[in-house]
């Protein structure tokens, strides 16, 4: 890994765009790794230089500034190389993720329009309008002249649309502009050092990959890039052999990597630190964490339409790292609100709403959706609940569509899921609500046993989360399952839990 003298992170102003920021990159720390994938390395001249030839490419094929260039490949280098050539030849890049289904990927090509798609060889692509391009290895290590210079672009321009997961319907794209991106690497903290190495949890057309682009060029950073299938044994491989200072994963990860019983006897003296982010962390996941590699785990709360929000940080008790998502960080403004907007009573649940420089610019091509959670003057309204404890640390209750009241009682899934998966038979749960006659709603728990053959019972979960919640939180219905349903960003599939429920094995409070 090559030093430096001056590992000065590149965060002044007068990078207006990504693709002045990575040519500033290029010339300030040429020889710095950018990419690795297997055995493959980019450095940063490297990953320039190509993008400046493939953006030469779409110029010449009539490509023009403010066109979407959508990406349908895989997490790899081309992918990262196509990225970059779209913001070189001025337009506005985004990325599919390949397990889409036709029906979710046709609402996206019918929102985005593009001008061109990057493919594999051999993959067949569902965009009937666009220009496709192969990429493969063999396509970007070929010579050829680049652009002369970057096609000119201002801040305030559109640069990448970030395609939400769609846990609650189609994907909607999250357009944000190059100031977006260059804001949220303000908020970086301890998760970003000058020339770390760091490693991908989610699939590069997330927002984990996205809106962290402008963090990973401006303190030169080395990505290595983690490909699916994910496996744990995988990932610490990666962290042993590629010398990882900052390890990323989504709580499924991590509660899998510290199952192995190799992790003890594995070298990882360069991790640094960890980060968690996508899916809410239990109390005892972060714990186990913490304790199993002996550094912090950062928990973060963000959404795709704001890439940062709050976080804990390495030197916060461990009551706080282990409870909270954090404060708010700098410059982010967070307010709870009731459903008329009207702020909550001090340590009252309500609906998350955030100002901050990153919040996305709105939907791509979806001004209904835009105007029902961006307010003129910059308030982000979210799906998700908190409460604010009196420190400023926040405690993340749910989603608006996860609450269920049963008997006039609110019941906000993730904290029975939390109490739940302290149970000792238990190793993982998730609760949904469903209509029941009289009470209006109860509670369902799906349940992942410690151990397969010794399941807890019905009878057993209720007891216990009554001595720890108010008894009308504990669930009426259990589930046991071998797993539980994940989506694709590896978060707790609740429609598919819904879907379940048609055929499980329900066991019922009597």
């Amino acid at each position: 890994m090559t030093t430096f003298a001056d590992p000065s992170p590149l965060l002044g102003d007068e990078y207006e765009t990504l693709g002045a920021l990575l040519q500033a990159a290029a010339r300030e720390f040429p020889d710095q790794e950018a990419l690795v994938l297997g055995d493959r390395r980019l450095t940063y001249r490297g990953w320039h230089e190509a993008a400046m030839r493939l953006g030469a490419e779409l110029v010449a094929r009539g490509f023009e500034p403010g066109q979407i260039g959508l990406i349908y490949l895989d997490s790899t280098i081309e992918y990262a190389i196509a990225f970059a050539a779209v913001q070189a030849a001025g337009g506005i890049a985004t990325g599919v993720n390949l397990r889409l289904g036709n029906r979710e990927v046709g609402a996206i090509a019918e929102r985005a329009k593009p001008a061109v798609v990057f493919a594999h060889v051999g993959h067949e692509v569902p965009f009937d309008e666009a220009l496709v391009l192969r990429c493969d290895p063999g396509s970007m290590a070929a010579k050829g002249p680049g652009l002369p210079a970057l096609v000119e672009r201002r801040a305030d321009d559109i640069a990448t649309i970030i395609w939400t997961s769609g846990t609650t319907g189609l994907p909607k794209g999250a357009a944000m502009d190059h100031a977006n991106l260059r804001a949220a690497t303000r908020t970086s903290g301890p998760l970003a050092a000058p020339f770390g190495r760091k490693i991908n949890s989610t699939p590069f057309a997330h927002a984990g990959f996205t809106g962290k682009i402008w963090e990973q060029i401006a303190f030169g950073m080395t990505l290595v890039i983690n490909t699916p299938p994910w496996t744990a044994h995988k990932m610490l491989q990666l962290l042993v052999d590629e010398h990882i200072t900052i390890g990323a994963g989504v709580p499924a990860q991590w509660a899998k990597l510290v199952e192995l019983p190799e992790l003890a006897s594995a070298d990882l003296s360069a991790l640094q630190v960890g980060i968690t982010a996508t899916a809410p962390a239990p109390p005892e996941l972060v714990e186990r964490v913490t304790t199993a590699l002996g550094i912090p785990l950062i928990v973060r709360y963000s959404m795709t339409e704001c890439p940062s929000m709050t976080g804990t940080r390495p030197g916060d008790d461990a009551e706080v790292l282990f409870n909270t998502v954090g404060r708010p960080q700098r410059g982010v403004e967070i307010e709870l609100v009731e459903e008329d907007l009207r702020p909550v009573a001090a340590g009252e649940i309500g609906r998350i709403r955030v100002r901050a420089a990153q919040v996305m610019r709105g939907y791509w091509d979806d001004p209904e959706q835009t105007a029902l959670v961006l307010s003129e003057d910059g308030w982000l309204l979210t799906s998700d609940l908190a409460r604010l404890r009196p420190d400023g640390n926040l405690v993340i209750a749910g989603r608006v569509s996860d609450m269920y009241i049963r008997g006039g009682y609110n019941v906000y899934p993730i904290e029975v899921e939390r109490v739940l998966s302290d149970h000792p038979q238990v190793r993982t749960a998730a609760v949904i609500g469903r209509p029941a006659p009289v009470i209006g709603e109860i509670g369902v728990a799906f349940v992942e046993p410690a151990d397969p053959a010794d399941p807890p019972s019905l009878a057993e979960l209720r007891a216990w989360v009554a001595s720890q919640l108010a008894d009308y939180k504990a669930p009426d219905e259990l589930v046991i399952v071998d797993a539980l349903p994940l989506n694709l960003v590896m978060k707790v599939d609740k429609l598919a839990l819904r879907d379940m429920l048609a055929t499980a094995e329900v066991i019922a409070f009597r």
